[in-house]
This record gives structure tokens, C-alpha cells and sequence, in this order.
């Protein structure tokens, strides 16, 4: 791979926040590493925290790094900002759309921002609505679309311009899922037509749909990166999981099958009831050990089950804590 092959690059990227009430400065990026082949998709997973934001805000040349350097299609995102915001289209948490406007008129302001005759905005604002199923809606205010409609007209603005790169930044945060499915496959719609895509996510199962190549991001960190299936391989073998009604019997659960764990110990969600064991290649005969050993402890339990690793698992093997389990403030006002 050359760098002509890239669309993204990222050298040791740092980012320092200076904190408020004097306060110790806040690490959001601590030197993180990217590289984005041209048509495919890199997945930036981690939780909400961990830094993926501030990454796609350098990026999208809306943040100035503290450190380190950033390259999109070539371009450097400090010394030559202007043309990077030329080649790129950015969805973010924060939507672009201006509610007391209608579709098509968002659409075309969005487009004579990119100094687009006038002529050439409304046409394109027509191509758009069709192709995000929006043209029944196109001389609606956005203030009257669903959640679902109004991140597919955020999507529909960031591509106004024909971008090289897309970014996007949890896209699908807030849906219901019916409209993240309806996004995944517009997502899948842009890659098919070659556009290079950085989507970041808390979504595990988001980033495994999508994703060819995914870095996971714990506290300003990449701290791995690979396939879902190279993510995956690194948890390895089968998992068991079950759930304990009675909570007070959770700390018995976990003793009874500690032994059998293969790659760590038994996992305990105590908010859920749920007991999750790495048992290696023992498969079906684990879980007729797990049956019996409960069943010795006088457990209760319910939901037993078998299952590969998934992202989750990996999240949880890399980090020690659930994805959602991290709090940290990004942006700190300096």
C-alpha cells in the first residue's frame, strides 16, 4: 500500500484541552495513528469520551491540533485547511440543517455555499431528495421531520458538493431502529459508489455492519485496530452466557463456573443479572458443565446460551469495562 493508495492518514495526533476552574488539563487524543484506504470505510469505535470526535473536528479542519499530523487525500488539514474543506463532507452530532427552512431550500443553501450557480444547487437538491427518499418531503419545513428524515437531509447536505471523503460522526446516535438500518444501507449505497468514509460510533454492531477496517479508541488511544473478524480472533473461542434472576445469587454464579474460564475470568453485569465465561473450544460440552455446576451451587439460572465473540467482547477484553461504561468530557473550554 502506497500512500496514493490512502485517503486518510494520521501521525501520532494529540489533542490537549485546557481546563476549566484551573483544573489539570485534559488529554483527548494522546497520539493516536489512522490510515484510510480510498473506497472503503474505517470504523473509530469507542465510547462516548474516549475521543472520536475530537479526531473528526481536526479532521474536518474545525479543531487545530496540539501535536502531530493529519493528512485527507494528500492534503495537510493545518497548512492547507481551505483545500481540505473542499474535498471533504462532514455529518456530525450536531446537525447543519436550519429547522425554519424546507428541504430543498437547505439543500440549495448548502449548495451556494460551495458557490454553485443557482441553477446547479436546485438541481442538485432535487437529485439529493430523490436519492435520500425524501421528495415528498422535499417543501416541507425541517422542523416537521422525524428524526430519522432530518439525519437523512444532514447526510444529504454533507454530500451537496460530491466529497471525496465523507466523515461521520455517530450518525445513527438517537435513531430508532428502523431508521439506523435505513442509514446503514445509504451508508452502504455511498461506499458502493466510491466514496472514502470515516464513521465514528459507540455502536458496536454498527461498526461490525460496516466497517472494512475498524480502531478502537479507549481514553485518547487507539489501543487496537484490524477486521472485525482480526478484532474478533483476538478475543477467540466460544462464550457462555446466562442470566441469574435472583441478583444475590450472582457472586455464587460467577464461583461456580470461575474455573472453567479460558482467557480471563467470568464477566458479571450486575445491572443485567448476567454471567458471560470465555470457555475456549469446549462448545457444547461446556454447557452441560456449566448446567451441572450451578445446578451444585444451588443457582438459578436462565437465558443459557453459547455464542461467538463479538465486539463487545473484544471492547471488554481490550479495556476491561463495558463501551458504554467510559465518561469523559472531550471539549473542554479553554
Amino acid at each position: 500500500m502506497t500512500s496514493a493508495d490512502l485517503a486518510i492518514v494520521v501521525e501520532d495526533l494529540k489533542k490537549t484541552f485546557t481546563a476549566r476552574r484551573k483544573s489539570a488539563p485534559v488529554e483527548a487524543l494522546r497520539g493516536i495513528d489512522l490510515a484510510v484506504n480510498k473506497g472503503t470505510v474505517l470504523g473509530v469505535l469507542g465510547p462516548n469520551g474516549a475521543g472520536k470526535t475530537t479526531a473528526v473536528r481536526i479532521l474536518t479542519t474545525l479543531l487545530q491540533p496540539t501535536s502531530g499530523r493529519a493528512f485527507v487525500q494528500g492534503r495537510d488539514v493545518v497548512k492547507e485547511a481551505a483545500k481540505v474543506r473542499e474535498l471533504i463532507g462532514l455529518t456530525s452530532q450536531a446537525t447543519a440543517i436550519v429547522d425554519e427552512l424546507t428541504g430543498r431550500e437547505n439543500l440549495e443553501m448548502m449548495g451556494r455555499l460551495h458557490h454553485m450557480p443557482r441553477a446547479t444547487a436546485l438541481a442538485r437538491a432535487d437529485e439529493l431528495l430523490v436519492q435520500f427518499d425524501l421528495a415528498d418531503a422535499g417543501d416541507r419545513t425541517a422542523k416537521t421531520y422525524s428524526g430519522g428524515m432530518l439525519r437523512r437531509l444532514d447526510l444529504a447536505a454533507s454530500l451537496v458538493s460530491h466529497p471525496d471523503v465523507l466523515f461521520l460522526d455517530e450518525p445513527t446516535t438517537g435513531l430508532d431502529p428502523r431508521s439506523r438500518l435505513a442509514m446503514w444501507e445509504v451508508i452502504r449505497a455511498l461506499v458502493a459508489s466510491g466514496t472514502t468514509l470515516l464513521l465514528t460510533t459507540q455502536y458496536l454492531d454498527e461498526a461490525d455492519e460496516l466497517a472494512d477496517e475498524i480502531a478502537v479508541i479507549d481514553h485518547g488511544l487507539v489501543i487496537a485496530a484490524g477486521t472485525s473478524d482480526e478484532l474478533k480472533g483476538r478475543v477467540g473461542g466460544d462464550i457462555i452466557e446466562f442470566t441469574v434472576p435472583d441478583r444475590e445469587q450472582l457472586a455464587a454464579a460467577r464461583r461456580a463456573v470461575e474455573s472453567m474460564a479460558d482467557g480471563g475470568p467470568p464477566v458479571v453485569d450486575d445491572a443485567a443479572g448476567r454471567v458471560s465465561v470465555r470457555v475456549g473450544s469446549a462448545g457444547s460440552e461446556a454447557l452441560v458443565e456449566t448446567v451441572r455446576r450451578l445446578d451444585a451451587a444451588g443457582v438459578t439460572s436462565a437465558g443459557l446460551a453459547l455464542r461467538r465473540p463479538s465486539l463487545d467482547d473484544v471492547f471488554l477484553a481490550l479495556t476491561g469495562h463495558a463501551a458504554e461504561q467510559t465518561e469523559q468530557s472531550e471539549e473542554v473550554a479553554s
